[in-house]
């Protein structure tokens, strides 16, 4: 049990204003594993109230870009401290594998907290230019109040993804985490505050919807970061667009690994398989849709299907486990029912497609692979979040690319090929915003991410991921004056 009475805000532990509270159960064996209050709009408010004081009259966004960079590199220390304790409590939050999570969940996030606080010396934050009329001095300063929200699945990654350039920038933070993994983000603001970010510049309010709406249109927010759904990323949006505020969205994804017709399948699929049933399938960039050559389907599935049945499915603190359970019994509901919607539009179940034999608690879903899968089913379409595969078939290399285009989301992808010249080709013609070619990484913190079309708006990550929370200001100088920057 890891319980909080008490909400981190303006950096300080104090009081609720309710007494409801976020309950978090074990996704493997339903027992209660902790809990921490609910934030309320009250809540929110004070949040928001302390944000504003710091941007205006506190010392963090009047420090230097590198003092604030220490901050971070002390902080990605301390995280250095905790990482087995870490990994193993968003196993208890969300089901995440203890051995993926120890690399993804929170190795990861310490990687991105040591980039942003070594760009504190590098980046330039002003900036002297001979402009068409005389010397100009462009400088970046702080948003000001950014709302962070985040979901469940890559909770403490998508964290440190937000917070660390946010806070780099100068600006102060109200993070609302998922109601489902509450405690990593309180561990994470411990932290943050042991690093010394002041008081007023964090606040961590765990919160429903709703609340979260309250916190999106709070009058005192400059800008909202948002990962999650593409149908809460468009409301979003349009809130913000309605308020002219600040915002970028990380959203959903269908993505499409492309064999091509002379890959050598015993090299590709090592490469593919942890970036397609990653996270339990739980991710955004899971590469769901597999398009094999048509005169090679079969070797394809064939191949494909004993991947999948080598993976060992079971309780995720064990380090041997590939595949966990899902976070919750609904998110099991709604995989199952892609998997029947699945075979009524007639695909055909190759492996999997039911619940893990000799597992009796937890949200478990069996892999699944479905073959004679055509890109218009709902399956090859719409993201199913849970460990589904669709094999479709293709003609040619430009067929491949029609095919992965085929989506209103472009968030992820990948292609496989003996020919590198060739898999670039490919690369290029399919409109994504992060792509791997014979690589199983896909995403480099120190390059922009994101996605095309539904799969959002703006790029985290590297020097675009900082830029997101920096408002630029162009002052025009006199003639013969240089200032220091």
């Amino acid at each position: 049990m890891k319980s909080y009475d008490r909400l981190f805000i303006g950096g300080e532990w104090i009081a609720p204003s309710s007494s409801n509270v976020f309950e978090v159960h074990s996704p493997t064996t339903g027992e209660l594993v902790g809990q921490c209050p609910e934030a309320m709009e009250a809540d929110i408010d004070r949040a928001v109230a302390a944000a504003r004081d710091a941007v205006d009259n506190g010392p963090w966004p009047r420090m230097s870009p590198s003092e604030r960079g220490a901050v971070l590199a002390r902080a990605a220390e301390l995280v250095g401290e905790r990482m087995q304790e870490m990994a193993e409590l968003i196993t208890n939050e969300m089901g995440s594998p203890v051995s993926w999570g120890l690399l993804a969940q929170v190795m990861a996030p310490n990687m991105i907290l040591g980039y942003y606080a070594g760009l504190g010396s590098t980046f330039a934050f002003d900036e002297v230019k001979d402009g068409l009329l005389g010397p100009v001095l462009v400088t970046k300063e702080p948003v000001g109040v950014v709302a962070a929200i985040t979901p469940w699945n890559v909770p403490f990654f998508l964290a440190a993804a937000k917070l660390a350039p946010a806070l780099l920038s100068g600006s102060s933070v109200v993070f609302k985490p998922a109601p489902e993994t509450p405690l990593d983000a309180n561990v994470f603001a411990e932290i943050l505050a042991e690093a010394g970010v002041p008081k007023g510049v964090l606040s961590v309010v765990p919160a429903g919807r709703e609340v979260g709406e309250y916190l999106v249109n709070h009058k005192d927010v400059n800008k909202v970061s948002f990962t999650g759904s593409t149908v809460a990323g468009k409301k979003i949006g349009a809130a913000c667009g309605a308020n002219l505020k600040r915002v970028s969205l990380e959203l959903g994804g269908k993505s499409a690994a492309v064999l091509l017709g002379d890959v050598n399948l015993d090299e590709a699929l090592p490469l593919m398989m942890p970036n397609a049933i990653m996270n339990n399938g739980e991710a955004c960039i899971s590469l769901t849709r597999i398009l094999a050559p048509r005169d090679r389907y079969t070797e394809v599935t064939d191949a494909l299907v004993e991947a999948v049945r080598a993976l060992k499915v079971g309780d995720p603190l064990d380090p041997a486990t590939e595949v966990g359970p899902l976070v919750a019994e609904r998110q099991r509901d709604r995989v199952e029912g892609y998997i029947r919607i699945g075979q009524d539009e007639g695909a055909k179940v190759a492996i999997g497609g039911g619940r893990p034999a000799g597992i009796d608690t937890g949200w478990f879903v069996e892999p699944t692979v479905f073959i004679d899968v055509d890109n218009s089913m709902r399956i090859a379409q719409e993201e199913i979040f849970g460990p589904v595969l669709s094999v479709i078939p293709y003609d040619s290399d430009e067929d491949a690319v029609r095919i992965a285009n085929d989506s209103d989301y472009g968030l992820c992808g990948a292609v496989y090929s003996a020919d590198n010249d060739r898999g670039l080709a490919v690369a290029r013609g399919v409109r994504t915003g992060t792509y791997m070619v014979n690589s199983a990484i896909p995403i480099d913190f120190s390059s922009p991410f994101g996605g095309y079309k539904d799969s959002g708006v703006g790029r985290e990550f590297g020097t675009d991921g900082l830029e997101l929370f920096l408002e630029k200001k162009t002052i025009n100088l006199p003639a013969g004056y240089t200032p220091s920057v």
